[in-house]
């Protein structure tokens, strides 16, 4: 019996479906209260869907106030699973996930050229590899994510693609979706992470929130009244030459003191390196900070104020206090912690309130369930990601 489909859901049907994906198993009175619907709308509305298998009555509870046992509705979240896959510009790395984005199965692969032949022939590999992994009987793959640096337009084509010089339409969502024979949406990394944090991750229930990334760019995912912000120039970069220090050294294009010149590893490696008078990795550079050293020290602290004044930037200009950082650069955080926090508070009213900068260390299989959440998302809501839904409380 192949799993009951989200489609064709509508209105308040989809919207009960909805929230018990993200926060079921929910007691009908829960689910009622949270959706503002009547105990009979509730039970008119359920039954197509218990009926059908899409939700599922699980365990025993007992309501609060009469302390009856009740049956809690919920998916079956193994039902489907979601190909999520983040290329980089020499590997790709890959996920299956549940309907949930709960990670079942993983595996990466080197790209053994830049080109999108050389793209899709390592994804089916990998697909083909994760299908592998799971039990006999398991449903097969109902959609893909693909995520990449750089720009896509309607999650079909992409447009830009620096790390991989990929310049011009490339039809990316098309070839995978023939070569992998289900359908495949692609999407800028950010944004993908982005949906991922707004349904499934730390910023679950939050209407408001943004997510950075320090590595070898800069990167900027934002959520405002429950939608995740896009834009053709979502993989533009655009954050990374926002200027934080009028003295700082240069980036490429020649800003003084801005984000990529401040936090980007290359930058921070270089400054290292030329007081060294030695080629430094980005680790090296932080051990020795925290170490002590006479010049990786200053660099880091700097950067980490830097940082700090950053997070205070994007939390007075969109007035939110959730942030999530994460990239290979991460680690800055931690070694500079004192510096950021320093730069924040420069930057930040002291009657605001306090922001949380919730730390993630870098993991390309997160950014890879970001990619699966883009195909979830397509899939449950029947469209294009970008709608929101905030988690009732």
């Amino acid at each position: 019996m192949s799993p009951a489909p989200w489609t064709p859901l509508s209105g308040a049907t989809h919207a009960v479906a909805l929230e018990v994906l993200l926060c079921g198993p929910l007691s009908r009175s829960e689910l009622a209260r949270r959706l503002d619907l009547s105990a009979g709308s509730l039970t008119r509305l359920a039954k197509p869907l218990l009926d059908s298998g899409l939700l599922v009555e699980s365990g025993t509870s007992h309501e609060s106030r009469a302390g009856r046992p009740t049956r809690p509705l919920d998916i079956v979240a193994d039902a489907h699973h979601f190909l999520g896959a983040k290329i980089t510009h020499e590997d790709v790395h890959a996920v299956l996930t549940t309907l949930r984005a709960e990670v079942v199965a993983s595996a990466r692969a080197d790209l053994p050229g830049r080109d999108p032949a050389s793209v899709v022939a390592v994804l089916r590999a990998l697909a083909a590899e994760l299908l592998a992994q799971l039990a006999p009987g398991t449903p097969h793959i109902t959609a893909a994510g693909v995520s990449l640096g750089g720009s896509v337009a309607d999650h079909t084509t992409v447009t830009h693609a620096p790390f991989l010089h990929w310049e011009g339409d490339v039809p990316l969502g098309a070839l995978l979706s023939g070569a992998l024979g289900v359908p495949t949406a692609v999407d800028n990394d950010l944004l993908a992470l982005t949906r991922a944090e707004h349904w499934f991750g730390a910023a679950r229930g939050h209407d408001r929130f943004a997510v950075l990334t320090v590595g070898a760019g800069i990167g900027y995912g934002l959520v405002v009244h429950d939608r995740v912000v896009d834009s053709p120039d979502a993989g533009v970069g655009l954050l990374g030459h926002f200027p934080l220090d009028p003295l700082g050294p240069l980036c490429p294009r020649g800003h003084r003191g801005c984000a990529t010149a401040m936090l980007s590893t290359a930058s921070i490696r270089a400054a290292a390196s030329v007081g060294l008078r030695r080629d430094v990795p980005y680790d090296e550079c932080l051990d020795l900070a925290a170490a002590g050293d006479p010049v990786a020290g200053p660099v880091v602290t700097a950067s980490g104020r830097a940082l700090g004044r950053l997070v205070a930037a994007v939390a007075n200009l969109t007035l939110t206090t959730e942030i999530v950082l994460t990239g290979e650069g991460a680690r800055l955080a931690e070694v500079a912690h004192e510096a950021l926090a320093e730069g924040l508070a420069h930057d930040r009213d002291p009657r605001a309130s306090a922001v949380s900068l919730d730390v993630r260390p870098v993991d390309f299989g997160l950014w890879a369930r970001g990619a699966a959440v883009t195909a979830i998302q397509a899939y449950v809501l029947g469209r294009a990601p970008g709608a929101g839904h905030t988690p009732r409380s």
